[in-house]
């Protein structure tokens, strides 16, 4: 049984009751298996892939606050520390009912090989808690963020473990961090990213993982030939990364026609009316069904449904495991080109295989939405630097990064005779890196 082999047998014994983590470790390392036999003897020798899978730490505790009627309510939180090979921990905190250990363990898992295509020295981590703050009075919002910060302050900082924004996590919930934490801590430091303009935030950091998704999906269909103005796009989703992956879409010529959130999902055939959509998302904080009171020409179902719509280009900007194997074929029956993840590991395995069977040009998340925790990055250089940098500086940072991740994982598929396997391609690209810097850095 060769190493990889040996090391996910074990895996799914130890983890059985953590299938996300399964889920992203198996995708990982069956596609790792060609590098990993080029260098078996060592690898193995020094123990890497047990290294790789098992996190620096995991934290998890108490998060206890009071509601608006005066009771008392605990959720946990979590902190998974995943690998700082390269640089700090790097990821966001999810606040959404569907959090576990597992799924936290699968995220942080795919930042460290995300964060390692962008090329910057950030290493790979996630956190979150089971808290939903839909529904939440900003008061009852504090009081959360208050009570998890007052815990989590003790494990991160702006050269340790720098958290950012995820589902359920955006500027306000930010905000509420950051001003507990600077209060416990005492310094004025970049410890979070996400942050307001006023406070050390980036310019160009809300829209960056939209854009970035965009960015590459582009240069991906220019290497094949093709052009993504004029095609028609079908969008999952309807927070941060989907309203602008609609927004940069439309400015590269495109045409989207669906948004979703987790009631239903719009069709609007003339194309998706952007400043509806921010209205209601944004300033409402509302359902998608709204949409009909802008657009009573749209359709709106409740449910799933958006990737049975007859489109070019596919961008899941969702949730995991979203797109499915009977998506997929919806996709390909309609003559979808091509499928760039925005959001994390939103395609099942079986989806993902059945897509590239029937040669439709698929990126993984791990490379199609890193535009995110690049900018969040750059906005950590930002505040080390003391410096604020124009929008414009920013989004040209964001697409030559997004370009050159692209390119680097279009040439580690070349590079070992799998041309066109972008999943294949990012893992061998983002590994590489990793690998070699806990190589060098002895067995800790």
């Amino acid at each position: 049984m060769s190493y990889t082999k040996e090391i996910l047998a074990s895996a799914e014994r130890q983890y059985a009751d953590q299938p996300e983590f399964l889920q992203a470790m198996r995708e990982v390392l069956e596609s790792l298996e060609p590098v990993i036999a080029k260098n078996e003897e060592e690898y193995k020798k020094e123990a890497l892939l047990e290294r790789l899978i098992v996190p620096d730490r995991v934290v998890m505790f108490r998060v206890p606050w009071v509601d608006d009627q005066g009771n008392a309510r605990v959720n946990t939180g979590y902190r998974v520390q995943f690998n700082n090979a390269i640089g700090p921990y790097k990821g966001g905190l999810r606040l959404h009912p569907s959090v576990n250990l597992s799924v936290i363990k699968f995220l942080g898992f795919e930042q460290i090989f995300k964060n390692s295509l962008t090329g910057l020295p950030i290493g790979g981590g996630k956190g979150g808690s089971d808290f939903d703050p839909k529904g939440k009075s900003d008061r009852e919002v504090m009081a959360f963020c208050q009570s998890f910060m007052a815990e989590l302050w003790k494990y991160v900082g702006a050269d340790r473990d720098v958290p950012a924004g995820d589902i359920g996590t955006g500027a306000r919930e930010i905000g509420y961090l950051f001003g507990m934490y600077k209060k416990l801590n005492g310094n004025f430091e970049g410890v979070l990213t996400g942050k307001g303009l006023t406070y050390g935030g980036s310019l160009a950091r809300k829209e960056a993982t939209g854009y970035g998704l965009l960015y590459l999906t582009e240069e991906l269909l220019k290497t094949h030939g093709q052009k993504l103005a004029g095609k028609t796009v079908v969008v999952s989703g309807a927070g941060n990364v989907a309203i602008y992956a609609v927004e940069k879409a439309q400015q590269l010529g495109a045409k989207v026609v669906t948004v979703s959130d987790s009631n239903g999902w719009i069709y609007d055939p003339d194309g998706i009316d952007l400043a509806a959509l921010k209205e209601i998302k944004e300033v409402k904080r509302a359902r998608i069904k709204e949409y009909l009171s802008y657009r009573p020409n749209a359709v709106y179902t409740e449910g799933k449904g958006v990737w049975s719509v007859k489109c070019d280009v596919a961008l899941p900007c969702a949730t995991q495991n979203e797109l499915l194997l009977d998506d997929a074929k919806a996709l390909v029956a309609n003559g979808v080109t091509a499928v760039c993840e925005g959001a994390n590991m939103p395609t099942s395995i079986e989806a993902t295989k059945y897509l590239q069977a029937n040669g439709v040009l698929f990126v993984p998340g791990k490379a199609a939405n890193a535009g995110g925790v690049a900018t969040s990055a750059l906005e950590m250089s930002q505040n080390s630097e003391r410096l604020s940098w124009s929008f414009e500086e920013v989004d040209a940072k964001l697409k030559t990064i997004m370009v050159g991740i692209f390119r680097n994982i279009d040439a580690a598929a070349k590079r070992y005779g799998m041309d066109g396997n972008y999943v294949a391609g990012a893992n061998i690209a983002g590994f590489e890196k990793v690998a070699n810097a806990m190589l060098a850095q002895g067995v800790c």
